[in-house]
């Protein structure tokens, strides 16, 4: 993967780790180098476009944001990503985030789509930031230009959202 393509890749990883946009991931996690581990990997070697396959125990560390899954399909055109797909058994985020807190995701599937500045999150979700709340469902859409967050229940009921009361927030937080 080019270092265009990683850079933007990780981009997308740090706007999965803040689907509640309450507060945003450590800045300086974007300018940290992005390690990605998995069983195997399939990519085409020019940066023009095609699937970029990690499948098995995928893991990607870039400064605090840690991903785990079993599979990412990241896909890109003239060498810019256009869409990422997650899957997993769950796949689990985690990043710290500036005040030092730290937010987990988790679902079955994250699909982050560029050119629309969405990610979706669907099959169990459960987004934690400890100190502000949480929110799951069967399907969480975050718009990463308006700042909206969009839940469905699915056939699995209705969408829980819990917000923590100013008391309950940690010392400091001023949030």
């Amino acid at each position: 993967m080019s270092p265009r393509a990683a850079s933007r890749l990780s981009a997308i990883l740090l706007a999965v780790a803040i689907p509640t946009g309450v507060v945003l991931g450590k800045a300086t996690d974007r300018n940290q180098p992005m390690n990605l581990d998995a069983d195997t990997t399939d990519c085409a070697v020019d940066d023009a476009g095609g699937p970029c396959l990690f499948t098995g125990n995928v893991h990607i560390v870039q400064g605090t944001l840690d991903v785990r899954a079993a599979r990412a399909d990241v896909r890109r055109a003239a060498g810019d990503i256009q869409r990422v797909l997650l899957t997993g058994s769950p796949v689990l985020l985690k990043q710290q985030l500036e005040n030092g807190s730290v937010i987990d995701a988790r679902a079955s599937n994250v699909e982050y789509d560029l050119p629309k500045d969405t990610v979706t999150f669907t099959g169990g979700v459960r987004l934690d930031q400890p100190g502000r709340g949480a929110i799951s469902g069967e399907r969480i859409v975050y718009n990463m230009r308006t700042g909206q967050v969009q839940g469905g229940g699915g056939g699995a009921g209705q969408v829980r959202t819990t917000i923590l009361p100013k008391s309950a927030k940690p010392a400091g937080d001023g949030k």
